[in-house]
């Protein structure tokens, strides 16, 4: 090499070293190694942000029969801020702290649902395929013709057998069509442990038989959770939705007191999830939690109950965040509009993985829930 070319070549070099990468560009890469979608289904983003509503703490628009005094002492507090810490102590204890949430509507926040229809199923094809699908207007709808992301993603080598359902509502079944997808799901009423099972197993399997159901199709969250936990040690999937159904059940029902106490068990629920997972070494600082609810609801002494088009406001919902790679930037502010339609490629991106190449219809990822965010934006 001559001396004009070798001098060449350095310059080169020091220009291409100096040269910062494009805006955007990912710089490290990915410490997430597993996902955790988890649902509260049909719990506002007005509790999430500022707690217990005080107009509702009554029997006669909230259905509270005799421990109104009780259930003040517990969750009522003259600022929203202890009041949502007293409502949801790991959402903003430990979430706020290390991660993000979105969804504040009277802090510049904005969170909502594409569908137009804001109830269940539209919902959750919406959150878990990446778009909405008109064709699917009602809860009976049958079995999803839309590829979820955890479908895609259980097809790919490196995550196949390693994602796994567990939701409280036996319409999962059909959402996420598992007929064609395989995936391993434990959904309502289904005995939880297969024989032979050990005494406390057998128990809990007693107890799915015998226990009055409020509703057919919706196991309670409690029975969920153990199983839930057990199956971590024994099955440890690397995508992994749960999906808990009593804070929409309760509401439906009137009985703003039990919407509130499964809120708040919600929230005890996630953090042990979260803490059983940190302490298994496949997880510890792997694994990123997405938090978010499949609509929301209305306002006021009546429309509370219910949600939809009828409901107005029902549209508007809230996503957290928590996990290695996600700025702990906390409750967000003034942001852009983020919607449930881009969950799905949020919880492949965070596995490294781009759910948009086999849907193109899906809706882009939440840049800033991966780092990508702008200053401005933040």
């Amino acid at each position: 090499m001559s001396r004009f070319s070798c001098w060449s070549w350095c310059i080169g070099l020091v220009a291409l070293l100096a040269c910062p990468p494009p805006a955007g560009a990912q710089t490290a890469p990915l410490r997430t190694r597993n996902v955790v979608l988890i649902v509260s289904d049909g719990l506002r983003w007005q509790e999430i942000f500022t707690g217990a509503d005080a107009t509702l703490l009554n029997e006669k628009d909230g259905g509270i029969w005799d421990k109104e005094k009780d259930l003040r002492r517990e969750f009522w507090r003259a600022d929203a801020i202890e009041r949502r810490k007293a409502l949801f102590p790991f959402l903003w204890g430990t979430v706020a702290v290390r991660g993000q949430i979105f969804g504040n509507q009277a802090r510049g926040s904005i969170a909502r649902v594409t569908n137009g229809l804001a109830f269940s199923y539209p919902g959750y094809n919406e959150m878990l395929t990446g778009h909405p699908d008109a064709r699917i207007n009602s809860n009976e709808f049958g079995p999803n013709p839309n590829i979820s992301v955890f479908e895609w993603l259980n097809t790919l080598p490196d995550l196949h057998g390693r994602v796994s359902v567990y939701a409280t509502w036996a319409t999962f079944n059909d959402i996420f069509n598992v007929r064609r997808s395989h995936l391993p799901l434990h959904v309502g009423w289904d005995l939880p442990y297969q024989s032979p099972a050990n005494p406390r197993q057998e128990l809990l399997n007693q107890l799915y038989r015998t226990t009055t159901r409020m509703d057919d199709e919706d196991v309670y969250d409690a029975f969920l959770q153990i199983p839930l936990l057990d199956s971590l040690a024994k099955d440890p999937p690397r995508v992994l939705f749960v999906g808990y159904g009593e804070t929409d059940n309760w509401a439906h029902a009137g009985r703003y007191d039990l919407v509130l106490h499964s809120a708040h068990l919600f929230d005890q629920f996630v953090g042990q999830l979260w803490n059983a997972l940190q302490r298994l070494p496949a997880y510890r600082d792997q694994t990123t939690f997405i938090i978010t609810t499949d609509h929301g609801r209305g306002s006021g002494p009546v429309e509370w109950k219910e949600h939809g088009v009828e409901q107005k406001g029902s549209e508007n919902i809230w996503i957290a965040v928590l996990g290695p790679d996600t700025p702990p930037l906390g409750e967000r502010t003034q942001v852009a509009e983020v919607h449930q339609a881009q969950i799905a490629a949020t919880v492949a991106a965070l596995l490294g993985k781009d759910y948009r190449q086999a849907v193109p219809a899906a809706a882009a990822p939440i840049a800033e829930i991966l780092g990508k965010g702008s200053s401005a934006a933040r």
